[in-house]
């Protein structure tokens, strides 16, 4: 395996960034599913997590 020094990703497209940024996205859809305030918050949750799902999983393929 290479040298992760030495590799082309920039280092905002590195797994443990983007992993985080993935994380946070389900987190803001679980916490938009579960407010009571605003019905398109409530709406758009089961997306905004199912993105953040599938971020995740292509981002777990990224070099670290």
């Amino acid at each position: 395996m290479a040298n992760p020094r030495n590799t082309r990703w920039p280092k905002l497209l590195r797994r443990g960034p983007m992993e985080n940024l993935a994380t946070a996205l389900i987190a803001a859809g679980v916490l938009m599913m579960l407010q009571p305030f605003v019905m398109a918050l409530f709406t758009w949750s089961f997306i905004t997590t199912l993105a953040g799902v599938v971020m995740f999983t292509i981002v777990s393929k990224f070099p670290e």
